[in-house]
C-alpha cells in the first residue's frame, strides 16, 4: 500500500493536500503536530513518505526530519516550505531531507514530486539489481541498496543511494547539474538546480575524508560533478 504521512498544521492545507494524494492513490496519514506526526509512524512503520511542514508549534520540521533520519534511512521526505524562505530550502535537506516544495503549490506538482520520490524509495522497483560495484574504498550494493567505505556501512538517503550509483556507473565523467537532475530527480521534476548542490554538500559529509577538500566528488567548475575514486 502507497501510505503518505501529511504533517500539516493549518486545516485547509492538510485537507488540500489529502485529498489529492488520495486521488492519485495514495493512502494517507495525517498528523498537525510533530508529535503526532512521530508516534503515527511509530505505528504505522510501513509509511514511504512524509510530507513535513517546516513551521509548526512545538517540534518544527527540521526537528521531526532529524528524529525520522535518526532511525530511517530509506523514508522519502519533502519540506513543505515558505516560498520567501530560502534557508528553509537548504537546512531541510541538510537535515535530511529529500525534496522541497514550495507554498503556494499546484496538485499537479506536489503529486509529481511524491511519485518521483515514491520510485526512487524502490515502491515501484521494476529492475532487478544483482550486483555490486567496487571502487575502493567503496562497496555499492545494488540489491540491496548500501554503501560501504572501508568495510564500514555508511547510511543514506534513497537521494543519496541514486546519486552514488550514478557517479559509481560513471568515473570520471563530468555530469552537470542538469543531467544529475534528470537522472535522480527525474525529467518530470519541478524543482531547481540548488537541489543538486545541497544534495552533493550533504553526500560529501558522509563519505569524504576532508570535506574542506573533497577527493571523491569533486566539483567541474561552471559545470557540475565529477566522481573520482
Amino acid at each position: 500500500m502507497r501510505k503518505v504521512l501529511v504533517l500539516e498544521d493549518e486545516d485547509n492545507i492538510r485537507s488540500f493536500v489529502v485529498l489529492n494524494l488520495n486521488r492519485a492513490g495514495y493512502d494517507t496519514l495525517e498528523a498537525t503536530t510533530g508529535e503526532e506526526a512521530l508516534e503515527i509512524l511509530r505505528e504505522h512503520p510501513e509509511t514511504r513518505i512524509a510530507l513535513l511542514d517546516v513551521n509548526l508549534p512545538g517540534i518544527d520540521g527540521f526537528e521531526v526530519c532529524r528524529r525520522i533520519r535518526a532511525t530511517n534511512s530509506k523514508m522519502g521526505i519533502i519540506m513543505l516550505t515558505a516560498r520567501t524562505l530560502e534557508m528553509d530550502k537548504v537546512t531541510g535537506l541538510m537535515t535530511g531531507a529529500d525534496d522541497y516544495v514550495t507554498k503556494p503549490f499546484s496538485p499537479a506538482e506536489l503529486t509529481a514530486r511524491v511519485d518521483a520520490l515514491y520510485r526512487r524509495s524502490g515502491g515501484e522497483e521494476k529492475q532487478a539489481d544483482s550486483g555490486e560495484i567496487f571502487q575502493p574504498p567503496f562497496l555499492l550494493n545494488t540489491r540491496n541498496r548500501t554503501l560501504e567505505k572501508d568495510g564500514k556501512r555508511i547510511k543514506l538517503t534513497q537521494v543519496e543511494y541514486s546519486i552514488m550509483r550514478m557517479f559509481m556507473e560513471n568515473p570520471g565523467k563530468a555530469l552537470s547539474r542538469e543531467e544529475i537532475l534528470d537522472r535522480v530527480w527525474g525529467r518530470d521534476y519541478f524543482g531547481e538546480l540548488k537541489i543538486v548542490d545541497v544534495n552533493i554538500r550533504r553526500l560529501r559529509l558522509k563519505i569524504e575524508d576532508n570535506v574542506q577538500n573533497p577527493t571523491f566528488i569533486t566539483t567541474v567548475w561552471g559545470y557540475g560533478y565529477k566522481w573520482d575514486a
